[in-house]
């Protein structure tokens, strides 16, 4: 598929577009084949659980047959009260950005930043131009809707966005929802805010457009596993199951997606959404003992993010101590001076806290 003519992007008032950051850069990248404390990923430690590794081991004496996904589908969609002809499994949510961009025809696409990269990049890989809109701090990287060009017919954003941690109140985003607009909402870490507060999920096939997607990788820790699913209408969910290969979840996958969405498992999410609150308080409240680190707030997912001046150096300086940290300058809108921080058990963050202190010279 071919896009349209490529379309200036679209900033607000005195930020910079520049597409030199790399799309393809992800926090993995920071702690693969090293021995570190790992704060560079967003999956939340010490998963998956228990009860979650049987039930996908008890799924591989089914390996023989071809994977059957409609239980699963079935389990995702009473989970959020929706037919399940609107729901659509996927081998995590990054495939997803891959379907939309093959299956949507799209005029002029735009991407809202700084948020996850992998939407623009799979627009770019379908042949579009991307236009983007990005949030400056001085706002607090808040949404304003009318900051979206009104010509706009896909529209993709995080919430909580990835990595500026910031919760969009879910009325802005639909407001943006209209018809002959495709609304992309990215859920992935919906599930890590107390009580799912600002989700649309349960609004899908009522506003025009709206396409919701979740991750179950992040705070199940299946990443390597990659499930996660689509919430849209009908006909958007029946077109990208066209663009989706045969077979494309397999069966531990499926296992697991049935499985982490069963009340017991939803009462364990719900859980540990409350416990992460409480550790990102206690991160920021020992984050905010140093006058040279900005914390972007209010910060409601398993992360936040935060700038200080030389920031690359100081990355490279908490690696030597043993400790990994996701720079931001490769998110669209931000510079070398931004980080991104995972929220951790506190005596992760007490000795994460400790090595910042000596790298900044306290």
């Amino acid at each position: 598929m071919t896009g349209p003519a490529p379309s200036p992007a679209t900033a607000a008032p005195g930020e910079p577009a520049s597409d030199a950051v790399d799309l393809r850069h992800h926090g993995d990248a920071e702690v693969r084949g090293a021995d570190l404390t790992d704060l560079a990923v967003n999956v939340r430690a010490g998963t998956p659980p228990a009860w979650l590794k049987v039930r996908i081991a008890a799924s591989l004496d089914g390996l023989a047959a071809y994977p059957d996904g409609r239980a699963a589908r079935r389990a995702v969609a009473v989970r959020h009260g929706l037919p399940v002809e609107r729901v659509l499994l996927t081998a995590g949510a990054a495939e997803a950005f891959v379907l939309l961009a093959r299956a949507v025809r799209a005029r002029r696409p735009v991407v809202v930043h700084p948020q996850f990269t992998e939407p623009e990049a799979a627009l770019r890989d379908a042949g579009y131009a991307v236009g983007r809109v990005l949030l400056a701090e001085r706002d607090g990287f808040r949404l304003d809707p009318a900051a979206v060009p009104d010509d706009a017919d896909l529209v993709v954003v995080g919430n909580p966005t990835n990595p500026t941690s910031v919760l969009h109140p879910a009325g802005a985003l639909a407001s943006l929802a209209r018809p002959g607009r495709t609304l992309v909402v990215d859920e992935a870490f919906m599930d890590a805010v107390p009580g799912e507060r600002e989700s649309l999920a349960g609004r899908v096939g009522e506003l025009p457009g709206l396409v919701v997607l979740r991750s179950l990788t992040k705070t199940w820790g299946l990443a390597g596993l990659r499930i996660g699913y689509v919430l849209a209408g009908e006909e958007t969910v029946a077109e990208l199951t066209r663009a989706q290969p045969l077979w494309p979840v397999s069966t531990p996958a499926l296992a697991a997606a049935e499985a982490c969405c069963a009340p017991a498992a939803l009462a364990e999410a719900a859980a540990a959404a409350e416990e992460i609150a409480a550790d990102r308080a206690h991160l920021l409240a020992r984050l905010a003992a140093f006058p040279s680190v900005a914390v972007t707030g209010p910060a409601a997912g398993p992360f936040v993010l935060v700038r200080l001046p030389g920031a690359a150096a100081v990355r490279a300086a908490l690696r030597a101590r043993g400790f990994a940290v996701r720079r931001g300058d490769t998110f669209p809108g931000l510079g070398p001076d931004w980080l991104r921080l995972a929220v951790r058990d506190r005596a992760t963050t007490d000795r994460f806290v400790a090595a910042l202190a000596d790298v900044l010279g306290r």
